[in-house]
């Protein structure tokens, strides 16, 4: 089981979710820790952080009104070596962390992972017709190094467009 808890608190304008940790991460005891993940450059270059952070200031993500948590605290090599239960199980888990904190709103970071842990296979990217917790969901795309199908400008316009959102609610 991993060491890797959740940062935030009840206030934040965005909780960020993960799908489960790195194995890099576990290690390291960091969320994102994964050499090639771009998590953190997105952060900043979508305009959450004045400056980019690295995975071992972490800890300051609540200073700038951000949270980060995984569906499931196991770490493995890749996403897909969880099973459906324990995604819908870490799900449970989750919708009673943002029930607790009440974040503006879930930033999902990973469609596939969502659609398994919620039992909705037909989400997309984006805002979500369904919450989690009582709190409005935006979908983004994993910033895994193992996901090639976005560039760094792109991961840059889909995280600012959630921040908008947050921003808009608030």
């Amino acid at each position: 089981m991993s060491q890797l808890g959740s940062i935030g608190g009840p206030g934040l304008s965005v909780l960020f979710v993960g799908i489960n940790p790195s194995l890099r991460s576990e290690e390291a005891g960091h969320h994102f820790a994964r050499p090639g993940n771009r998590f953190w450059p997105t952060l900043h270059a979508a305009g959450f952080t004045p400056r980019r952070l690295t995975p071992y200031e972490d800890g300051l993500l609540p200073s700038f009104g951000l949270g980060v948590t995984n569906i499931v605290p196991r770490a493995t090599r890749a996403a897909a070596d969880l099973s459906a239960e324990e995604l819908r199980a870490g799900a449970v888990v989750l919708d009673a962390t943002v029930r607790k904190w009440a974040p503006r709103l879930v930033a999902m970071v990973g469609v596939v992972g969502y659609r398994v842990a919620f039992s909705l296979p037909r989400a997309g990217m984006g805002l979500q017709a369904e919450a989690i917790g009582g709190r409005p969901v935006w979908v983004l795309p994993n910033p895994s190094g193992l996901n090639a199908h976005y560039k760094p400008a792109d991961f840059a316009r889909l995280y600012a467009q959630a921040r908008e959102y947050a921003e808009s609610i608030g």
